[in-house]
């Protein structure tokens, strides 16, 4: 086995990790999973299958993940998401990287495609990310951000590209895809106050139209048939609803320091 650890976040994924797990066994003698409150089962499917499973309450993407990093046993780590699945060619070339010692970068950016239902593999336009996935522990941590989900690396560090790809099967049904975009929408809303930020009124109207055209035409979702107009309209709204979240915030603010003053003139008459 490589020195190789991986690691993988996980809340009520009975229905998906069985396969996120299978694929990567042959890959790490270090399989840990980080479950923050399931109740379908899928502590017991991860252990199972040979997964070391610890139990934390949810604090965020990037402080479970430097938990998880923390926890891992080799010098080496794989992080994969709960709906993610390493193919074949993609567990082999990173084995590869393994076969003759130390691989020769200290981090790889890997492409994640994400599959729809229906798809069996990722549609050749198929949008696609490639973050860094595979890295060095003493060279990249996850950010303590709580909604930026990346590993910062340090100034030296090499940096290559694997050819494989993650197959990402994100969504279970559109109801269940808006239902985490809405938490998600909440989080972004409380990042942004805690950071002290101010988003421009004009993004209330702006932001639904210009995310859909980034959706449907810049990541090619127009040729992905009625799923890629669905999920681009429901990128749009969420990407609307963390903006249109944090002006509510906004004024909600506004209002009660209004109020307040009022209260404070009539007491002192």
């Amino acid at each position: 086995m490589p020195p190789l650890s991986i690691f993988i976040i996980a809340r009520d994924e009975a229905d998906r990790i069985g396969r996120t797990i299978a694929a990567v066994r042959g890959l790490s003698d270090d399989i840990v999973v980080i479950d923050s409150g399931s109740t379908d089962g899928t502590q017991a499917i991860a252990a199972d299958l040979g997964a070391r499973v610890i139990e934390r309450d949810w604090p965020g993407y990037g402080p479970q993940k430097r938990f998880a990093e923390e926890q891992c046993r080799h010098p080496w780590l794989l992080n994969l998401d709960a709906d993610e699945v390493v193919p074949q060619d993609l567990a082999a070339e990173i084995a590869a990287l393994f076969s003759h010692g130390e691989p020769a970068r200290d981090a790889y950016r890997t492409r994640i495609a994400e599959i729809f239902p229906g798809e069996g593999a990722p549609h050749r336009f198929a949008y696609a990310l490639s973050p860094v996935r595979l890295y060095r522990s003493d060279k990249g941590r996850y950010s303590p951000s709580p909604v930026h989900d990346r590993v910062d690396l340090v100034p030296d560090a090499r940096v290559g590209k694997l050819k494989g790809t993650i197959h990402h099967y994100s969504v279970r049904s559109l109801g269940e895809q808006m239902a985490k975009l809405n938490a998600y929408s909440d989080a972004q809303a409380d990042d942004l106050d805690a950071r002290g930020e101010t988003l421009s009124v004009f993004r209330l109207v702006a932001e639904f139209p210009a995310n859909f055209i980034k959706a449907y035409i810049g990541r090619r979702h127009a040729l992905r048939g009625v799923y890629g107009f669905m999920t681009a309209m429901n990128y749009a709204f969420y990407r609307y609803l963390r903006v249109a979240k944090h002006w509510e915030r906004r004024l909600q603010r506004r209002s009660a320091r209004s109020n307040g003053n009022g209260d404070r003139r009539g007491l002192g008459n």
